[in-house]
């Protein structure tokens, strides 16, 4: 049982290892479910992984990253528990393989979008249909989530386009591989201006919202969670209900994120 373990935690650090720029806030454990959420869960997960294990004395292990990255890493195998997507699309991907327990997939939160600026700047935008955010970039770039993949990134441009300013930009972006990573470009001043999830925000005191879009210009931001298809471990399911629990909707409304599940008795 000790190797059967041991080759399990093993297996998901050599996934994690050589996938794309996932990060683990802990070190893999074989004794907790694996979870593969979103970038921009990281606070609000911790914050539930560290309830949960206070509630339950059991501990739970998180690999963070762009959701299509997470979503490819299961598809190649990676022995992940649970996941947590920042979109609906990349958790149907996996469900359309059967590599996800359809049964199990809940809407567990919303979010928005916003434009943030480095906390310096002095930044006034209203964001409208044809505002002027080429001119607003001058000669920096605009942080976003790779527009093709990332589910943010794909937000973002679906509102910009709606918004009639996207071909202005789209030769004037610095992409990035999540929306943390985004988030960080704005934060350390090498984008004048991002477009990342409003929750991002609470996590980095050196940007600010410096304009809110309007929540009609883009799909609605749901983040589903599932169980994966081959998980086994008899703590996943339970951890799942816990996320929809009256203990983890504070934790998630506190981060800022809308919950969209019912919630759950623990």
């Amino acid at each position: 049982m000790r190797f059967a373990h041991a080759a399990r935690g093993l297996a998901a650090l050599l996934f994690i290892v050589v996938g794309l720029a996932v990060t683990t806030p802990r070190a893999v454990a074989a004794d907790g479910p694996l979870v593969f959420a979103a970038a921009s869960l990281k606070n609000a997960l911790d914050a539930a992984a560290d309830a949960w294990m206070r509630e339950t004395g059991q501990r739970v292990v998180i690999s963070y990253a762009g959701s299509s990255a997470l979503a490819r890493q299961i598809e190649r195998g990676a022995p992940a528990d649970i996941f947590v997507s920042a979109d609906l699309e990349w958790m149907a991907h996996l469900a359309a393989k059967g590599l996800v327990q359809e049964t199990s997939v809940v809407k567990l939160l919303g979010n928005r979008i916003v434009l943030v600026a480095p906390a310096t700047s002095n930044a006034t935008i209203e964001i409208e249909p044809g505002f002027g955010l080429a001119g607003l970039i001058g000669d920096g770039r605009l942080a976003m989530a790779n527009t093709d993949a990332v589910p943010a990134g794909r937000y973002g441009k679906a509102a910009l386009e709606t918004l009639g300013v996207w071909e202005s930009v789209r030769d004037r972006l610095a992409q990035a591989e999540n929306v943390r990573a985004a988030l960080a470009l704005v934060s350390t001043g090498e984008a004048p201006l991002g477009i990342v999830y409003e929750t991002d925000t609470a996590a980095d005191p050196d940007v600010r919202v410096v304009g809110r879009f309007p929540p009609e210009t883009h799909p609605p931001i749901v983040y589903p969670a599932a169980l994966v298809g081959g998980s086994a471990h008899p703590d996943a399911a339970t951890f799942l209900k816990f996320l929809q629990s009256d203990s983890a909707r504070g934790l998630f409304e506190a981060q800022g994120f809308s919950v969209l599940a019912p919630v759950l008795s623990n």
